[in-house]
């Protein structure tokens, strides 16, 4: 099959899908209200709450969604065939993705720009704020832990990546003041940026940037010196104001990757490669996990994901200028990370054999088995992406730098994001347990210190997911991945079962919610036990007394928030049909009320 025919179908299905359905969820599922005032200008407080052009905070938003986890998830899920990658890519992106991160948005607008868990209090139920938000923590631990490992990763095998992606940070902070403090458009500041950014590619070829030297008089290995280095980084930048760094810097990554796609759909149609992986693989080596469920965990940004929502209620909507902007911001978004996952797919089974070809390898030997397809994923796709350029001219030297600048950039933006939304979940957590804490005690003192200490609560939200991506092996970036892509995809059906409570308390038709929440919901729990019993039968440790006990925990969290998510739904509905006057509609405290701060 042409990878030509494949991409420019998926993009048409996407274009249809921004024109007619995310108009209809607009007018017909969340009533998108031009006049309302949105949090950003409510709460104005020149940190969090800040009105923002809307391209500005479409930029972050699809830039900390996007991540490395719509390119790993496909890069992995090809082993079973592109046909059902690419499927559940493109449906998953249209139906699910859209809704849920549209809505997830519109929701939080609609409650004070708080969080899902949060919502999920205000929603459904008390019980049920406690239940997801214990859930976030565990997703966000493994979202940093995660992407740290594969940032690593690249840093270790891509020296000279390391400068162009240092330089990215001053420059970001200089566009920051130029936009903020003299209120201009920032087009301009982040293209001159993004050219600064690729003119030290060369300049990164000629002095690669390694820890080599540290690490051995430390007497550690590189990766290790390199996690410390990142996390300390996001200790810091996670506490600076959105618009001084994580604007700017979302900014010019989303030149960066309107580029990067642009350089894969040229190399495509330039180079007119041919996809060399089956469309469906019939002979599966032994041992090799069955295609349901672990297909649709997997895939888990590429197509659906939880962590959208945290990202949507979390910093998003704290930034909305316009009610009207969330069609825009969320729907476009999951089309762009949509795009970035077919992308995936294509460079993982068509422009990886371009690189692959001078090493007289088929893609068979690179997809050899399920160990082989887990391991070093993002390598794999920038290879592919490499491959693509060699298409239209780009040394093969200089389009690896250029891929794995694409993708370390894209992740430390969402690990940067996870951080500050962690110490938001830690705190809100905090709040919880210091009011339910006997007064005066220990507990009740810890939690207000907690709930109060952004250095404390930040610092919890790094050495957790620092500690997991010490383990060593392939855990954080290979068995650590089977949990996320569940854990995350179940937050993202438990999202939806807030989205679907709240639309139907507003008097609207929620099957748009329902339908992909129902899919999401079955697929998890089965993983959910699948991995459960995979884990339990292992022979290692790690996988025994660690993931399993975890698998088990979040397992039982969301079957008692989906009960919770039933009852809600169930008294939404009987409300409707008894007639009853609020049908739904939110109360004057949470939509006209502007004084009150609540942003715990």
């Amino acid at each position: 099959m042409s990878a030509v025919v494949v991409l420019l179908g998926a993009l048409a299905l996407f274009a249809l899908g921004y024109r007619f359905y995310s108009n209809y969820l607009a007018k017909k599922v969340y009533a998108l209200d031009p006049a309302f005032t949105t949090p950003a200008h409510a709460y104005q407080d020149g940190v969090d709450f800040v009105p923002t052009n809307k391209h500005i905070v479409f930029a972050h938003h699809f830039i900390s969604v996007a991540g490395a986890a719509p390119i790993v998830g496909p890069a992995i899920a090809v082993f079973w065939g592109w046909g059902p990658a690419l499927v559940w890519v493109v449906l998953g992106t249209i139906f699910a993705s859209g809704a849920h991160d549209f809505g997830a948005i519109a929701v939080s607008v609609r409650h004070k720009a708080k969080g899902i868990g949060a919502l999920a209090g205000d929603v459904i139920s008390s019980r049920a704020r406690i239940l997801f938000l214990l859930i976030i923590f565990f997703l966000v631990t493994m979202v940093n832990a995660v992407f740290a490992v594969i940032i690593t990763g690249l840093f270790v095998a891509n020296p000279e990546a390391v400068l162009p992606v240092l330089v990215t940070i001053p420059l970001a902070i200089g566009v920051g003041q130029v936009v903020y403090r003299r209120r201009t458009a920032a087009l301009l500041p982040s293209l001159i940026s993004l050219v600064a950014v690729y003119a030290c590619i060369p300049l990164g070829q000629m002095f690669p940037i390694t820890v080599d030297p540290l690490a051995g008089l430390l007497g550690v290995d590189a990766a290790f010196v390199w996690l410390v280095f990142i996390f300390t980084y996001t200790f810091f930048t996670s506490r600076l104001p959105v618009w001084m760094l994580l604007q700017p810097r979302d900014y010019i990554n989303q030149q960066q990757m309107v580029l990067a796609l642009l350089v894969i759909v040229v190399g495509i149609v330039v180079g007119m490669n041919t996809i060399q992986a089956p469309l469906l693989r019939g002979d599966l080596p032994e041992g090799s996990p069955s295609i349901f469920p672990l297909l649709f965990i997997t895939i888990a940004c590429g197509a659906v994901s939880g962590f959208h929502s945290l990202v949507a209620s979390g910093t998003t909507s704290k930034q909305l200028d316009k009610e009207t902007d969330a069609r825009y911001v969320g729907y476009l978004s999951s089309l762009g990370e949509g795009t970035l996952a077919v992308c995936s797919i294509l460079a993982c089974t068509a422009g990886i054999m371009v690189f692959s070809a001078n090493q007289g390898m088929n893609w068979s030997d690179i997809y050899v088995d399920w160990t082989a397809a887990g391991t070093n994923p993002a390598g794999r796709f920038v290879q592919g992406v490499a491959g693509f350029a060699a298409n239209v001219g780009i040394p093969e030297s200089m389009g690896l730098v250029f891929a794995s600048l694409v993708v370390i950039s894209f992740a430390a933006t969402s690990l940067d994001t996870a951080v500050r939304l962690q110490r938001y979940t830690i705190q809100e957590i905090s709040v919880i347990v210091r009011d339910r804490a006997t007064e005066g005690g220990a507990l009740e003192k810890s939690a207000s210190f907690l709930a109060r200490n952004i250095t404390a609560s930040t610092l919890i939200a790094v050495l957790v997911p620092f500690a997991l991506a010490l383990v060593p092996g392939n855990f954080a970036a290979g068995t650590l991945w089977q949990l996320f892509g569940t854990t995350n995809q179940l937050t993202a059906g438990l999202a939806l079962a807030v989205i679907a409570v709240w639309v139907t308390k507003q008097g609207r038709n929620p099957i748009a919610v329902l339908v992909p929440l129902v899919f999401l919901v079955v697929m998890t729990s089965w993983a959910l036990i699948v991995q459960l019993m995979g884990f339990l039968g292992s022979e290692d440790g790690l996988q025994r007394f660690l993931l399993a006990p975890l698998d088990a925990v979040i397992f039982g969290l969301a079957v008692w928030m989906t009960v919770e998510a039933v009852i809600a739904l169930r008294k939404a509905f009987a409300a409707r049909r008894g007639g009853t006057a609020a049908a739904g509609e939110e109360p004057v405290a949470e939509e006209e009320t502007a004084g009150t701060d609540d942003k715990s």
